[in-house]
């Protein structure tokens, strides 16, 4: 079958003409996924264990995210490259070993540059190995899929986990202890010392909120705003939808 080039962004194929998906158009599913249809951590329900333990402030909650952000997008680019060459039965080992060879590098680049924030994740920046997310991806995604889909996979899938550990981190900062962004100074140098906001001078805090029934509660709440956001919108599609079914040319 003869195929007519028209131009770099389409081309005709007998009557039919194709037109190829801008770079949007392409990574569009993926993002979306990441950030909010299969939000690791708001609908997979994956990776809570360090998410729930180190989201006492949001500084602490952006340190983690960054750290498994980049393990993600490691972990998703070695896997597809490698997916031509690795057999089935042996595959889960071979991911397992790139996932902590790269969790052992974050580790100790972040030992060595932030050393202070290091010692408060403690145990959570070794354990992002075990994080199901991480595995998850690579054997549902990347272990199927060209690199560069792979990449922004990990990439987005690691931004959605990451805001959600900031936004957690700073609901529960600021409901128990009324500052954000304190020990800014660990991760951005000392000049950041002065980024702390304080939202009430004589604010006592609420202990429950930096304690580990806070970051349920916080969770909880987060999964529930998530969930009436998606309900809101599929009403206002259906609302759209019903009359344009039931009179389809009426303007």
């Amino acid at each position: 079958m003869s195929e007519t080039s028209v131009n770099n962004d389409t081309s005709l194929s007998g009557n039919t003409i194709k037109t190829k998906p801008n770079l949007w158009q392409r990574y569009q599913p993926i993002v979306e996924n990441g950030l909010w249809k299969n939000n690791q951590a708001l609908v997979a329900l994956l990776g809570l264990c360090p998410l729930l333990a180190v989201s006492n402030n949001a500084i602490n909650g952006l340190g983690l995210g960054l750290a498994t952000l980049v393990v993600l997008m490691i972990s998703n680019g070695l896997v597809s490259t490698i997916r031509s060459y690795v057999s089935n039965e042996i595959r889960i080992p071979v991911y397992i070993a790139i996932i902590a060879t790269a969790v052992t590098a974050i580790d100790l680049l972040m030992n060595a540059y932030f050393h202070t924030l290091h010692g408060i994740l403690g145990i959570f920046i070794p354990l992002i190995v075990t994080n199901c997310a991480i595995l998850g991806r690579a054997e549902a995604y990347a272990s199927k899929n060209p690199v560069d889909k792979a990449l922004v996979d990990g990439f987005f899938m690691g931004v959605g986990f990451l805001l959600v550990l900031v936004l957690l981190g700073a609901l529960r900062e600021l409901i128990g202890n009324g500052t954000l962004f304190d020990q800014a100074h660990l991760m951005f140098g000392e000049a950041a010392r002065s980024w702390t906001i304080h939202f009430a001078d004589d604010f006592q805090g609420v202990l429950l909120a930096v304690l580990p029934p806070g970051a349920f509660i916080g969770l909880g709440l987060l999964i529930a705003l998530k969930n009436a956001i998606d309900a809101k919108r599929r009403k206002i599609q259906n609302a759209i939808e019903i009359p344009v079914a039931i009179n389809p040319n009426k303007p």
